[in-house]
């Protein structure tokens, strides 16, 4: 069907995506337009703030003092979505009533209703959480057009906290679980998202989108999820923070899924103070998703307020070099290692155990997982294809679904074992059993606070046809076991940043997120992109 939007709105964005898509970011502009010149910010504030180095806290201090509204930060965002994702195609779509909530906030804040560390915050969601009247995609072309009845539980405790939802990021189709031979940052719906740094490189893992946007400051933070390596990647590739939390720290109901053994969703951002005020709003129990129930503490914890400046002085940290792969990766993690003896830590080499094993026995046990979980969700969405085979035929059926790569993942998929099947529960079992025991025998031995490792390789180029260029990362044994991840930036090779992976045993986000924070304030390394051409 034609769109039926005249040439004269915003044709900027006109064929990059759908109607529905291109409609949204229509009407957040306008808005924008229409409020922005009634309730500016202060002339004064606002044209010199640099989003791409303020943070949470510096941003609630100018809006506390009244130099700052959330109008006019969320206008700021707003219009450079409008401009500089021209080059980076990160987000998918603006939530039109995105400028309303900015307002919103700002009467509470005046009236002292303020709901929390979020108040007035623009935040991205990944296109795989459920956003109440917001299309909800997983980048597929098969489920636009009936958008969710109810908010993502995470969507929830975000506007609890009082952010901003400031629209939708793209991502690898069906968070990258579709083909063998998928480029990471292409979806049906959204196309090809773009490395800021260098344009005609790959943003890596799923949640690309939240963290190509995070990178070109589009948002103050955004959403990504995270089965294996989707939210530490892009992190890394884009020179951002990404926090992948403890499986149970966070609800997945509302969440497109892969696999409930492995998925969680996580803040990426360009500070850790950040990421962790974000996590913090985040956490919580939820009756609906059984392993929330699993976190130990009783009350929230307030991650912000748990990082240390002096948290490497006296720690013991095993380096996981993965070395002689690549070079630069490899001066960039004796360079980690330096700043972390700086500090006072002692580290210590390291191999973690059992890594072969542990893959073989993951991408079994999730073909069975994927075949169980994502049915059920869709269940949740009417309307849409309620089965995997519907999605193979509506693809196979579609123009653009299979014009890059294949669906191979979903076709396996109709054949994997069910759930119940004992070589499936032998491959969980496996799969989860030694990436603990890689991690907790390695903290054991060494008598170790947390392991660090390079998170990934330079960014590669995008191509089509062979998937990925993908050299090597660090993420499996956290995302197998279901222990936290914290990419942080730690360096570049030319423009393309290189990040370092901490992560340690389950629940202790905390520690974890104090060791980043502690990390990134000795080397302060991440600079904004450039938009290099190549």
């Amino acid at each position: 069907m034609a769109c039926s939007v005249a040439p004269a709105l915003d044709a900027r964005v006109a064929g990059r995506v759908g109607c529905g898509v291109r409609l949204l970011r229509l009407v957040s502009l306008s808005l924008l337009l229409a409020v922005g010149a009634a309730v500016p910010a202060p002339a004064a504030a606002t044209p010199r703030l640099d989003l791409d180095r303020s943070t949470i806290p510096q941003l609630q201090r100018l809006m506390d003092r009244g130099e700052l509204s959330s109008i006019g930060l969320t206008g700021r965002y707003l219009g450079r979505i409008a401009t500089v994702d021209r080059k980076v195609r990160s987000v998918l779509a603006v939530d039109p009533t995105a400028i309303a909530q900015a307002a919103a906030s700002d009467l509470r804040r005046r009236t002292g209703h303020a709901r929390g560390p979020l108040e007035g915050i623009p935040v991205l969601l990944k296109d795989n959480v459920d956003t109440r009247g917001l299309d909800t995609t997983a980048g597929s072309r098969a489920l636009r057009g009936k958008p969710p009845a109810a908010d993502a539980t995470l969507v929830r405790k975000l506007r609890a906290a009082g952010a901003v939802i400031l629209g939708k990021a793209n991502l690898s189709e069906w968070a990258n679980y579709r083909s063998t031979k998928s480029t990471s940052g292409w979806s049906g719906v959204g196309g090809q998202t773009h490395n800021p740094y260098v344009l005609d490189r790959n943003p890596c893992g799923s949640s690309s989108g939240s963290g190509a946007a995070v990178a070109a400051s589009l948002a103050q933070v955004a959403i990504g999820t995270e089965t294996d390596g989707s939210i530490v990647c892009p992190a890394g590739a884009n020179g951002v923070v990404g926090a992948k939390p403890s499986l149970g720290l966070v609800s997945r109901t509302g969440v497109v899924p892969i696999s409930a053994e492995q998925d969680t969703a996580g803040p990426m951002a360009r500070n850790v103070v950040d990421a962790a005020i974000t996590l913090s709003a985040l956490q919580g129990r939820d009756p609906a998703d059984p392993p929330t129930a699993d976190y130990p503490a009783d009350q929230p914890t307030d991650y912000a307020r748990e990082l240390r400046p002096d948290a490497l002085d006296g720690a013991r940290i095993g380096l996981w070099r993965q070395s002689g792969v690549n070079a630069e990766v490899d001066r960039v993690v004796e360079e980690a290692a330096g700043v972390l003896r700086s500090r006072g830590a002692e580290v210590i080499d390291v191999e973690l155990p059992y890594q072969d094993q542990i893959g073989a026995a993951e991408g079994s046990a999730l073909l069975s997982e994927f075949a169980r979980d994502l049915p059920a969700y869709l269940r949740t969405r009417p309307g849409v294809p309620q089965s995997i085979a519907e999605l193979v035929e509506f693809n196979r059926r579609d123009q653009v679904e299979l014009s890059k790569f294949g669906q191979e993942l979903f076709e396996q998929a109709l054949t994997a074992p069910g759930t119940d099947d004992p070589g499936y529960r032998e491959q969980r079992r496996t799969a989860t059993s030694l990436a603990r025991d890689s991690i907790d025998e390695t903290l054991a031995a060494h008598d170790l606070d947390a392991i660090v490792s390079p998170t990934n390789s330079p960014a590669w180029k995008t191509a089509y046809g062979e998937g990925d260029a993908f050299e090597l990362g660090s993420s499996t044994p956290a995302a197998v076991a279901g222990y936290p991840n914290v990419s942080v930036p730690a360096g570049y090779a030319g423009d393309l940043p290189i990040g370092v992976s901490l992560f340690a045993g389950r629940w202790a986000d905390a520690d974890v997120l104090s060791l980043a924070a502690a990390f990134e304030d000795t080397a302060p390394v991440r600079r904004a992109p450039r938009y290099l051409p190549g």
